[in-house]
């Protein structure tokens, strides 16, 4: 199997990470090593809803900070699933508490490359709170708290203070 220019839910990984020295493609735009997280993130189509999440909740300096950081980075299609106007209310400034929880939900210290996620692994987020790791082949899925799950779409989005996975799906804390 061949990745095709959108990766297709399920996707191999391995089949994703074709030339991570040069970069991997995300959302029309190549996320490369000498960029950070969020210069990267910014030219993502897919991540124009992160992007602005990220901004509502002043972590735009965190994330471009020193790290290393990795980052499982939700689509918009991923917000999409979301129930009608929670991206809208999470947004609004009395809410931001909530989003920044969500989102430092997303993120865990240290660079983990796909193939450092292993089969029932436990990550703890920056939040606090964790993620279990659960893989078939190269296939790797995210249990969030609440019992959602979420398939990393594309591998190794290599930053220089970290690494990107983009995932289908918003991951949610239990607090």
């Amino acid at each position: 199997m061949k990745a095709t220019t959108k990766p297709r839910e399920g996707a191999d990984m391995a089949d994703m990470n074709m030339s991570k020295s040069a970069g991997v493609m995300v959302g029309g735009a190549m996320m490369t090593p000498d960029k950070d997280i969020v210069d990267n993130a910014v030219n993502s189509s897919d991540h124009t809803t992160l992007v602005a999440a990220v901004k509502a909740a002043d972590l735009v300096n965190t994330l471009k900070s020193d790290g290393p950081f990795t980052v499982f980075a939700p689509t918009n299609a991923a917000f999409d699933k979301l129930p009608a106007g929670t991206v809208n209310t999470l947004v609004m400034p009395e809410n931001k508490a909530t989003l920044t929880t969500i989102l430092t939900y997303h993120v865990v210290p240290g660079r983990l490359l796909a193939a450092d996620l292993k089969d029932g692994q436990t990550l703890t987020t920056v939040q606090g709170e964790t993620l279990m790791v659960h893989r078939t082949g190269n296939m790797v899925m995210l249990h969030d708290a609440k019992g959602g799950k979420a398939t990393v779409t594309v591998a190794d989005a290599v930053s220089k203070n970290g690494v990107t996975h983009v995932i289908d799906t918003v991951l949610m804390p239990a607090k």
